[in-house]
């Protein structure tokens, strides 16, 4: 008996029509035969599966839109120090960010009143 992917799955979005190719949806899909599809370790299972499959355009603005929002989910999903270290990033990159304006706006003001 074959199993079809169904598209009532609740969690991962298998079945999808985000997903290009109907054999990549059916190949994810039977990787959860046998499992209990209202279980939220499988559908945590599912999300991680669709999250490793899931093709992104590169050198493109919606790239890197949907990695910085795969990082914050990622981020979310962390515990203990892996998500202190992440936090940490974060607040690194947000000062860069501060002392680049900060500089670029003392630089205009004073090439204004200077």
């Amino acid at each position: 008996m074959r199993n079809e992917p169904q598209s009532d799955w609740p969690g991962g979005g298998y079945g999808d029509s985000r997903q290009p190719h109907a054999q990549e949806r059916r190949r994810l899909d039977d990787d959860l035969i046998g499992l209990d599809r209202n279980d939220p370790e499988v559908r945590a299972f599912s999300e991680h599966l669709d999250r490793a499959h899931r093709l992104r355009s590169g050198f493109t603005v919606e790239g890197y839109l949907s990695g910085v929002s795969d990082f914050a989910e990622s981020v979310n999903r962390a515990e203990g120090p892996r998500r202190l270290a992440a936090v940490l990033v974060i607040v690194l990159i947000l000062l860069g960010v501060a002392v680049t304006l900060w500089q670029a706006a003392t630089f205009v003001l004073t090439a204004l009143l200077g």
